[in-house]
């Protein structure tokens, strides 16, 4: 009799096939798209309720979208035949090409798609950046 798992030999082959083509199987989805004033952030979610999701901006650049979640089904007649549990996390971090200001970001979460929008820091045009003297 063998020992191999054949499930996690076809979870391994995904995985190698993932790596080939630069794709992380396990990694959440997402697109993002430059409207100018803003990145916009679409991360696909299914499954998830808006409190299971936490969305984190570090550095004004690097945005961390992470999900988790824990179902029970349990039968309360007599006495467990089966009883199952699944708990889930995914997480995704994406670094933006440019600064966002981050009391202007806003996200929400409809029909298991989160929308992130990140406004982009504003330069005005007449700022030459800082003259830092030199001793």
């Amino acid at each position: 009799m063998s020992d191999r798992d054949p499930f996690s030999e076809i979870e391994r082959a995904f995985d190698m096939l993932g790596e080939q083509f630069g794709v992380d199987m396990g990694a959440v989805p997402v697109d993002i798209v430059d409207e100018g004033d803003a990145f916009v952030v679409h991360a696909d979610l299914p499954g998830y309720d808006s409190a299971d999701i936490d969305v984190q901006l570090v550095e004004d650049r690097k945005l961390t979208i992470s999900a988790a979640s824990s179902q029970e089904r349990e039968a309360t007649d007599g006495q467990y035949v089966q009883r199952e549990r699944r708990q889930q996390s995914l997480s995704r971090s994406v670094r933006l090409p440019e600064a966002v200001d981050e009391a202007e970001t806003t996200a929400s979460y409809d029909n298991g798609v989160l929308t992130v929008r990140l406004a982009k820091v504003v330069h005005s045009e007449d700022d030459d950046g800082t003259d830092i003297p030199v001793n």
